[in-house]
């Protein structure tokens, strides 16, 4: 074959090549911008009324705030479980948050002291009502899907029970 055309041919392959590529980033783009599974997060299993979870666990100030914002989507049985250093009134917002929730806060014990729902975008806080160590977010329908409820104990597992919550310190909108 002669090198003018050899060469020719190869600027073509390259050429495909780097379309098809172009096509999968594109395609794959938008699920590897979403955190959850890959955000590197820690993450534990915890029972929640009838229902197993996996959480995403938030113990530091600045994963508090970045809670599930930015977020397009939050897989079935998945969810965050934020944690403090020692119970307190606590209030959450959905600021940059676009997906509806449910929050579930807890106390030290492990007992359930109210169940909410949260809007998107919504940047009134949603008061705990009773202080509490733990604010669990689920999407919406999830808490009364598992049939938890108000009073009941849930058992918070030891990563999350133990984890480090540096920088303990509640702000309107956490």
């Amino acid at each position: 074959m002669p090198s003018h055309l050899r060469g020719s041919l190869i600027i073509k392959l390259l050429l495909s090549v780097m379309a098809m590529a172009l096509v999968v980033v594109a395609v794959f783009m938008p699920t590897l911008s979403c955190q959850g599974k890959g955000s590197g997060l820690q993450t534990v299993r915890m029972q929640i009324g009838n229902t197993t979870f996996t959480l995403e666990v938030a113990d530091t100030y600045a994963l508090r705030q970045q809670g599930l914002m930015n977020r397009d989507s939050l897989p079935a049985k998945r969810g965050m479980i934020f944690v403090f250093a020692r119970e307190q009134q606590l209030g959450f917002w959905m600021k940059n948050t676009r997906i509806a929730l449910d929050i579930i806060y807890v106390n030290g014990g492990g007992q359930v002291v109210s169940i909410r729902q949260m809007r998107p975008y919504d940047l009134r806080s949603v008061p705990s009502g009773s202080p509490a160590q733990f604010a669990i977010e689920v999407n919406q329908g999830a808490a009364a899907e598992a049939g938890v409820k108000v009073g009941d104990k849930l058992i918070i597992p030891k990563q999350a029970s133990t984890a480090q919550a540096e920088g303990d310190r509640m702000t309107e909108g956490e």
